[in-house]
Order: structure tokens, then C-alpha cells, then sequence
């Protein structure tokens, strides 16, 4: 039940971190389909809850060599791999690619934040339950 309620958490904030990246990187495309939009956030959301630890796996040394900038790479390449995967999203051409990860992190981060979602603490408290519980 949790895998199923992180992919729900994982693609609600990738729909809206996607369409905030169409909407503000030259270079990235849904077709303007909300239909397009969901199945590229959910294909996104499954491809960084499958694929990507995989590929941190495999790329660790790298990762430990360039101090962690290699992440950024990988988070890029779950990009392309959405793009290669759902045909109406198109990425145009590596620095729309770069953008849109930022673009991308950025909305996730806050989004997390706001919604208090924690993905390194499973099974413990979350922030706001220990925080009433200090004050109380």
C-alpha cells in the first residue's frame, strides 16, 4: 500500500512540476493534452521509482568521483527516457533538458514541503507529528 501511495504522491507533483516546465522552458511539450500531460507524469513518476535507483546504483562511483552532480545527469536521463517512452512528450534539445530538471526539482522540492512528504523516513513520524508532539 505505501508503493501505491508514493507513485499517487509522485505523480501529482510530476503533473504539476511537468506542466510547469512546459509552460516555462522553450523546448518541452505535452501537445497541450491534459490526457498526454497525466500519462507523462505517471510514466515519469514510474520511471524515478523503478529506474532511477538502478541507475544510481550503477553510476555510484561516478556519483562519489563528481561530489553528486552526477544526480543531475541521471534526473536528465529519467527525463529522456520519459520522452522516449510517451509519444506526445517531446523534449527539443539538452538545454531545454536542463532547464526542465531544475524546473522540475524545484516544484517537487516545494511541493514536498508543503505537503509534508518525506520519502528518506518510512514507517517513522512524520515532521508534523513530532513537532505537536513536542509542543503538547
Amino acid at each position: 500500500m505505501r508503493l501505491v501511495r508514493r507513485l499517487a504522491y509522485m505523480w501529482s507533483f510530476n503533473l504539476l512540476a511537468l506542466f510547469a516546465a512546459a509552460s516555462l522552458v522553450s523546448g518541452i511539450s505535452y501537445s497541450d493534452d491534459f490526457g498526454t500531460l497525466a500519462v507523462t507524469a505517471l510514466v515519469f513518476a514510474a520511471v524515478n521509482l523503478f529506474l532511477k535507483p538502478a541507475a544510481k546504483l550503477l553510476a555510484f562511483p561516478l556519483i562519489l568521483v563528481t561530489l553528486g552532480i552526477a544526480l543531475f545527469f541521471i534526473n536528465i536521463l529519467m527525463l529522456y527516457v520519459t520522452d522516449w517512452i510517451v509519444p506526445g512528450f517531446a523534449i527539443a534539445h539538452f538545454g531545454a533538458a536542463v532547464w526542465a530538471t531544475i524546473v522540475i526539482w524545484g516544484v517537487n522540492w516545494v511541493l514536498q514541503i508543503v505537503f509534508d512528504v518525506d520519502d528518506k523516513h518510512h514507517g517513522q513520524r512524520s515532521r508534523r507529528e513530532k513537532r505537536e508532539k513536542r509542543t503538547a
